[in-house]
């Protein structure tokens, strides 16, 4: 039997649901995931001529384990609409980015899609682009709704609405046979792995993923947040402390992404502790290894981010700026749950 990969199977979905291609909706999370005609004409488009438009990518750091299958889908699409693409590395630095902002637009590059270092800087990077009228395509770091306005019908966003992810990832615990109090003391204690304190995302994980549970009605308490910034060295050792620290205590590790859970998997084994038996964890993102983790009983769920819709919505988005068509502010597309059940499928 012939195994698919995950980038094919996601592709697939989205030629099941083209139907909602490029849903778009004011600022509410309410998409289709992975909502896009692109895959199923994968094979027509690829015979448009090569840079039709030429398009800039600015991507905020390779080294970001999501953002690699993000980009790595964003070209594949791009280049199968005829468009000549071009990617550069941030490298985490937003003097960087803002030079090669600047290159993009001596170059005169027809669209710009930007994954920003900082989304504080979202507004000075629309007030750089204006004055060329190079529409800009945001994504995956979601900038202000004021942002967006500013550049009315020249700028969106394509992207998944944070909330969903960190509420999915309380659910996750819920739904575990101790609904996450594993010594039944009534409360459940937790720390948390947290991403850049500036991103959006990971203020909402942080903040949904609890609200989740006290929604349901659950004490909790919250022993350590440790500030990880996405990195999953940085989160073995800081779980490694919390371990050592606090001990039993800690019922749950809430990580605000796969790469930090990874690192999380690792302490937790070192102190002889076992997911799903005295510990509960869960992570974003569906790494492939995270989801082998899901599989092997030893993460007790992620949440997929959607890369492949994602990468085919900015393809999508970008190709209505290329045509001159309408474009709507958001274009969202939905995290999904990753549990024992169905993480499978998505290897």
């Amino acid at each position: 039997m012939k195994m698919i990969s995950r980038r094919d199977f996601m592709k697939a979905s989205a030629v099941v649901g083209a139907a909602g291609v490029l849903t778009a909706c004011g600022g509410s999370s309410s998409s289709t995931a992975a909502s896009s005609t692109a895959a199923s004409s994968a094979a027509a488009s690829s015979e448009a001529a090569t840079g039709s438009a030429n398009v800039g990518v600015c991507i905020y750091q390779f080294a970001d384990n999501f953002m690699t299958l993000y980009r790595t889908d964003l070209e594949e699409y791009l280049k199968d609409k005829g468009y000549s693409v071009t990617i550069v590395d941030g490298k985490n630095d937003q003097n960087t980015q803002t030079e090669q902002i600047n290159t993009f637009l001596q170059q005169g590059v027809d669209v710009l899609i930007i994954n920003p270092v900082q989304t504080t800087s979202a507004q000075t990077i629309v007030d750089t682009i204006k004055p060329s009228e190079t529409p800009i395509v945001f994504i995956n770091r979601e900038p202000e709704k004021a942002v967006l306005d500013s550049y009315a019908g020249k700028c969106c966003y394509v992207g998944a609405d944070a909330r969903q992810s960190g509420t999915y990832q309380g659910e996750l615990i819920l739904e575990t046979e101790t609904q996450g109090d594993i010594n039944g003391d009534g409360k459940i204690t937790y720390i948390m792995c947290k991403g850049d304190p500036e991103n959006i995302d990971a203020q909402y994980r942080t903040e949904y993923s609890i609200k989740a549970l006290t929604d349901a009605g659950k004490e909790v308490e919250c022993l350590y947040e440790y500030l990880d910034n996405w990195d999953q060295t940085t989160a073995q050792q800081d779980v490694a402390n919390a371990l050592a620290q606090y001990g039993d205590k800690i019922e749950v590790v809430f990580c605000n992404n796969d790469a930090m859970a990874l690192g999380a998997l690792q302490s937790i084994e070192q102190a002889g502790r076992t997911v799903g038996k005295d510990i509960y964890l869960v992570g974003v993102d569906a790494l492939k290894e995270a989801v082998q983790n899901v599989v092997d009983g030893k993460m007790t769920g992620t949440v997929l981010n959607d890369d492949v819709g994602q990468a085919t919505a900015a393809a999508d988005a970008t190709q209505l700026f290329v045509e001159g068509k309408d474009v709507e502010e958001y274009y969202w597309v939905d995290y999904v749950k990753v549990t024992t059940e169905n993480a499978a499928q998505y290897l």
